[in-house]
Protein backbone atom coordinates (compact mmCIF):
# COMPACT_ATOMS: atom_id res chain seq x y z
CA UNK A 1 0.00 0.00 0.00
CA UNK A 2 2.68 2.16 1.14
CA UNK A 3 4.22 1.98 -2.84
CA UNK A 4 1.36 3.18 -4.02
CA UNK A 5 0.90 6.41 -1.67
CA UNK A 6 4.63 7.20 -2.15
CA UNK A 7 4.02 7.06 -6.14
CA UNK A 8 1.36 8.79 -5.94
CA UNK A 9 3.52 11.59 -4.21
CA UNK A 10 6.72 11.72 -6.35
CA UNK A 11 5.20 10.74 -9.62
CA UNK A 12 3.56 14.61 -10.02
CA UNK A 13 6.58 16.37 -8.18
CA UNK A 14 9.08 14.74 -10.75
CA UNK A 15 6.80 15.33 -13.54
CA UNK A 16 7.12 19.25 -12.71
CA UNK A 17 10.63 19.15 -11.74
CA UNK A 18 12.26 16.79 -14.14
CA UNK A 19 10.13 16.29 -17.30
CA UNK A 20 10.55 12.48 -17.23
CA UNK A 21 9.26 11.07 -20.58
CA UNK A 22 8.50 7.15 -21.27
CA UNK A 23 7.76 5.42 -24.63
CA UNK A 24 6.66 1.41 -25.15
CA UNK A 25 4.58 1.09 -22.22
CA UNK A 26 2.34 -0.85 -24.11
CA UNK A 27 5.04 -3.55 -23.85
CA UNK A 28 5.06 -3.94 -20.17
CA UNK A 29 1.90 -6.40 -19.95
CA UNK A 30 -0.72 -5.41 -17.55
CA UNK A 31 -1.18 -8.92 -15.92
CA UNK A 32 1.43 -11.79 -15.20
CA UNK A 33 5.29 -12.36 -14.54
CA UNK A 34 7.72 -11.03 -16.62
CA UNK A 35 11.39 -9.61 -16.14
CA UNK A 36 12.25 -5.26 -16.82
CA UNK A 37 16.15 -6.15 -17.76
CA UNK A 38 17.28 -2.65 -17.82
CA UNK A 39 20.83 -0.96 -18.23
CA UNK A 40 21.83 0.95 -15.61
CA UNK A 41 23.08 4.50 -15.94
CA UNK A 42 21.89 6.15 -12.38
CA UNK A 43 20.85 5.82 -9.19
CA UNK A 44 17.70 7.61 -10.88
CA UNK A 45 17.14 4.68 -12.72
CA UNK A 46 15.42 3.18 -9.79
CA UNK A 47 12.44 5.98 -10.03
CA UNK A 48 12.10 6.46 -14.06
CA UNK A 49 12.21 3.10 -14.84
CA UNK A 50 8.66 1.66 -12.64
CA UNK A 51 6.89 5.27 -12.62
CA UNK A 52 5.45 5.47 -15.25
CA UNK A 53 3.89 2.01 -15.47
CA UNK A 54 0.52 0.71 -14.10
CA UNK A 55 2.14 -1.93 -12.36
CA UNK A 56 4.67 -2.48 -9.17
CA UNK A 57 7.75 -3.13 -9.89
CA UNK A 58 9.73 -4.94 -7.47
CA UNK A 59 14.09 -4.64 -8.14
CA UNK A 60 16.46 -6.64 -6.40
CA UNK A 61 18.42 -4.08 -4.16
CA UNK A 62 22.05 -4.58 -2.24
CA UNK A 63 21.31 -5.79 1.10
CA UNK A 64 23.79 -2.52 2.27
CA UNK A 65 20.18 -0.62 2.27
CA UNK A 66 18.55 -2.76 4.35
CA UNK A 67 21.03 -3.12 7.25
CA UNK A 68 22.75 0.06 7.94
CA UNK A 69 22.46 1.23 11.54
CA UNK A 70 20.92 4.60 13.34
CA UNK A 71 18.59 6.93 12.40
CA UNK A 72 19.93 6.78 8.45
CA UNK A 73 19.84 3.33 8.49
CA UNK A 74 16.10 3.33 9.31
CA UNK A 75 15.27 5.69 7.08
CA UNK A 76 16.71 3.81 4.18
CA UNK A 77 15.72 0.58 5.22
CA UNK A 78 11.90 2.29 5.17
CA UNK A 79 12.58 4.11 1.93
CA UNK A 80 13.71 1.19 -0.06
CA UNK A 81 11.20 -1.26 1.21
CA UNK A 82 8.65 1.07 0.24
CA UNK A 83 9.79 1.20 -3.16
CA UNK A 84 8.98 -2.70 -3.31
CA UNK A 85 12.85 -3.45 -3.39
CA UNK A 86 14.30 -6.61 -1.70
CA UNK A 87 17.17 -6.66 -0.38
CA UNK A 88 19.82 -9.51 -1.79
CA UNK A 89 23.43 -10.80 -0.51
CA UNK A 90 25.92 -10.15 -3.38
CA UNK A 91 28.60 -12.25 -1.79
CA UNK A 92 28.74 -14.52 -4.63
CA UNK A 93 28.43 -18.03 -4.18
CA UNK A 94 25.42 -19.77 -1.98
CA UNK A 95 24.33 -15.94 -1.73
CA UNK A 96 23.77 -15.80 -5.52
CA UNK A 97 21.71 -18.66 -5.63
CA UNK A 98 19.75 -17.26 -2.41
CA UNK A 99 19.03 -14.05 -4.90
CA UNK A 100 18.22 -16.15 -7.84
CA UNK A 101 15.60 -17.79 -5.82
CA UNK A 102 14.35 -14.53 -4.53
CA UNK A 103 13.82 -13.35 -7.93
CA UNK A 104 12.04 -16.45 -8.93
CA UNK A 105 9.68 -16.37 -5.77
CA UNK A 106 8.76 -12.84 -7.17
CA UNK A 107 8.12 -14.18 -10.30
CA UNK A 108 5.78 -17.09 -9.53
CA UNK A 109 3.69 -14.70 -7.01
CA UNK A 110 2.48 -13.35 -11.14
CA UNK A 111 4.59 -9.39 -10.41
CA UNK A 112 6.99 -8.02 -12.24
CA UNK A 113 10.79 -7.85 -11.90
CA UNK A 114 13.52 -5.16 -12.27
CA UNK A 115 17.29 -6.30 -12.62
CA UNK A 116 20.53 -4.61 -14.38
CA UNK A 117 22.41 -7.25 -16.33
CA UNK A 118 25.42 -5.37 -16.08
CA UNK A 119 25.33 -5.72 -12.72
CA UNK A 120 26.34 -2.09 -11.29
CA UNK A 121 25.86 1.04 -12.85
CA UNK A 122 28.04 2.26 -15.75
CA UNK A 123 31.18 3.71 -14.61
CA UNK A 124 30.88 5.89 -18.22
CA UNK A 125 27.51 5.94 -19.46
CA UNK A 126 28.86 2.71 -21.82
CA UNK A 127 26.81 -0.38 -22.03
CA UNK A 128 28.36 -3.33 -20.24
CA UNK A 129 28.59 -6.73 -20.95
CA UNK A 130 25.53 -8.54 -19.43
CA UNK A 131 25.82 -11.31 -16.54
CA UNK A 132 23.55 -14.33 -16.92
CA UNK A 133 21.61 -14.14 -14.38
CA UNK A 134 18.60 -12.51 -16.01
CA UNK A 135 18.22 -15.41 -18.52
CA UNK A 136 18.44 -18.30 -16.29
CA UNK A 137 15.69 -16.64 -13.99
CA UNK A 138 14.07 -16.12 -17.25
CA UNK A 139 14.47 -19.56 -18.11
CA UNK A 140 13.53 -21.09 -14.76
CA UNK A 141 10.40 -19.17 -14.01
CA UNK A 142 9.50 -19.06 -18.08
CA UNK A 143 8.78 -15.76 -18.73
CA UNK A 144 9.05 -13.00 -21.20
CA UNK A 145 12.25 -10.63 -21.04
CA UNK A 146 10.84 -6.93 -21.56
CA UNK A 147 14.10 -4.86 -22.48
CA UNK A 148 14.65 -1.41 -21.00
CA UNK A 149 16.22 1.56 -22.41
CA UNK A 150 17.19 4.41 -19.74
CA UNK A 151 17.87 7.08 -21.74
CA UNK A 152 19.70 10.58 -20.43
CA UNK A 153 20.52 9.16 -16.49
CA UNK A 154 23.90 9.26 -16.60
CA UNK A 155 23.89 13.38 -17.47
CA UNK A 156 21.06 13.93 -15.45
CA UNK A 157 23.00 12.18 -12.54
CA UNK A 158 26.82 11.15 -13.36
CA UNK A 159 28.28 8.82 -11.16
CA UNK A 160 29.11 10.35 -7.63
CA UNK A 161 26.78 13.39 -8.06
CA UNK A 162 23.98 13.78 -5.58
CA UNK A 163 22.10 16.68 -6.94
CA UNK A 164 20.58 16.24 -10.66
CA UNK A 165 20.74 18.34 -13.99
CA UNK A 166 17.32 20.18 -14.54
CA UNK A 167 19.03 20.53 -18.25
CA UNK A 168 18.60 16.83 -19.21
CA UNK A 169 15.07 15.11 -19.01
CA UNK A 170 15.64 11.37 -18.26
CA UNK A 171 13.75 8.98 -20.08
CA UNK A 172 12.69 5.07 -20.67
CA UNK A 173 11.98 2.88 -23.47
CA UNK A 174 10.13 -0.23 -22.96
CA UNK A 175 10.81 -2.79 -25.95
CA UNK A 176 8.68 -5.42 -27.16
CA UNK A 177 8.97 -8.60 -25.11
CA UNK A 178 11.44 -11.10 -26.00
CA UNK A 179 10.67 -14.62 -25.59
CA UNK A 180 13.05 -17.55 -25.12
CA UNK A 181 10.62 -20.29 -25.20
CA UNK A 182 12.96 -22.02 -27.79
CA UNK A 183 15.31 -22.65 -24.50
CA UNK A 184 12.95 -23.88 -21.63
CA UNK A 185 14.57 -27.05 -20.59
CA UNK A 186 18.45 -25.19 -20.77
CA UNK A 187 18.66 -23.23 -18.19
CA UNK A 188 21.82 -25.34 -17.19
CA UNK A 189 23.49 -25.10 -20.30
CA UNK A 190 26.11 -21.88 -20.05
CA UNK A 191 26.26 -21.31 -24.20
CA UNK A 192 22.31 -20.97 -24.44
CA UNK A 193 22.64 -18.51 -20.91
CA UNK A 194 25.26 -16.38 -22.84
CA UNK A 195 23.23 -16.30 -25.92
CA UNK A 196 20.16 -15.04 -24.30
CA UNK A 197 22.35 -12.66 -22.03
CA UNK A 198 23.86 -11.31 -25.50
CA UNK A 199 20.70 -10.78 -27.27
CA UNK A 200 18.82 -8.94 -25.00
CA UNK A 201 22.04 -6.61 -23.66
CA UNK A 202 22.28 -6.47 -27.93
CA UNK A 203 18.06 -5.02 -27.30
CA UNK A 204 19.08 -2.56 -25.00
CA UNK A 205 22.29 -1.19 -27.47
CA UNK A 206 20.14 -1.01 -30.22
CA UNK A 207 16.81 1.10 -27.36
CA UNK A 208 19.59 3.28 -25.82
CA UNK A 209 22.17 4.40 -28.45
CA UNK A 210 24.97 3.58 -26.39
CA UNK A 211 28.06 2.04 -27.46
CA UNK A 212 28.82 -1.27 -26.11
CA UNK A 213 31.79 -2.19 -24.84
CA UNK A 214 32.49 -6.52 -24.15
CA UNK A 215 33.93 -6.14 -21.08
CA UNK A 216 32.26 -6.77 -17.32
CA UNK A 217 31.49 -3.13 -15.64
CA UNK A 218 32.41 -4.23 -12.58
CA UNK A 219 36.23 -4.86 -14.26
CA UNK A 220 36.38 -1.35 -15.56
CA UNK A 221 35.36 -0.15 -12.36
CA UNK A 222 38.35 -1.72 -10.85
CA UNK A 223 40.86 0.23 -13.24
CA UNK A 224 38.85 3.77 -12.62
CA UNK A 225 41.58 5.69 -13.53
CA UNK A 226 42.95 3.67 -16.35
CA UNK A 227 42.35 4.82 -19.93
CA UNK A 228 39.18 2.37 -20.97
CA UNK A 229 38.93 0.48 -24.33
CA UNK A 230 36.94 2.14 -26.84
CA UNK A 231 36.42 -0.26 -29.23
CA UNK A 232 32.76 -1.05 -28.53
CA UNK A 233 30.92 -3.59 -30.92
CA UNK A 234 27.98 -5.59 -30.99
CA UNK A 235 27.78 -8.35 -28.43
CA UNK A 236 28.80 -11.70 -29.72
CA UNK A 237 25.72 -14.04 -30.88
CA UNK A 238 27.09 -17.33 -28.91
CA UNK A 239 30.24 -16.91 -27.03
CA UNK A 240 30.97 -17.73 -23.50
CA UNK A 241 33.09 -16.94 -20.43
CA UNK A 242 35.67 -18.88 -20.62
CA UNK A 243 37.97 -16.43 -21.53
CA UNK A 244 36.69 -14.97 -17.85
CA UNK A 245 37.66 -18.01 -15.70
CA UNK A 246 34.90 -20.32 -14.44
CA UNK A 247 34.95 -18.68 -11.43
CA UNK A 248 33.26 -15.62 -12.60
CA UNK A 249 31.08 -17.64 -14.44
CA UNK A 250 29.87 -19.33 -11.51
CA UNK A 251 29.14 -15.65 -9.95
CA UNK A 252 27.74 -14.01 -12.42
CA UNK A 253 24.34 -15.77 -12.45
CA UNK A 254 22.87 -13.27 -10.09
CA UNK A 255 25.20 -10.51 -9.93
CA UNK A 256 23.18 -8.88 -12.21
CA UNK A 257 19.94 -8.45 -10.22
CA UNK A 258 21.44 -5.63 -7.64
CA UNK A 259 20.77 -2.25 -7.15
CA UNK A 260 22.39 1.31 -6.69
CA UNK A 261 25.91 -0.05 -6.21
CA UNK A 262 28.69 2.30 -6.72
Amino acid sequence: MFYWVLKAIIWPVFNVLFRPWAEGTENVPRTGPAILASNHLSFSDHFFAPLPLPRKVIFLAKSEYFTGRGLKGLVSKVFFSSLGQLPIDRAGGAAGERALRTGLRVLASGQLLGIYPEGTRTPDGRLYRGKTGVARLALEARVPVIPTAMIGGFEFQPPGRITPSLAVRPGVVFGKPLDFSRYYGLEQDHMVLRAMTDEIMYELMKLSGQEYVDEYAQRAKVRLGNPLRHDGHRPPASSDDDDHGREESKREHVGAAEAGDD
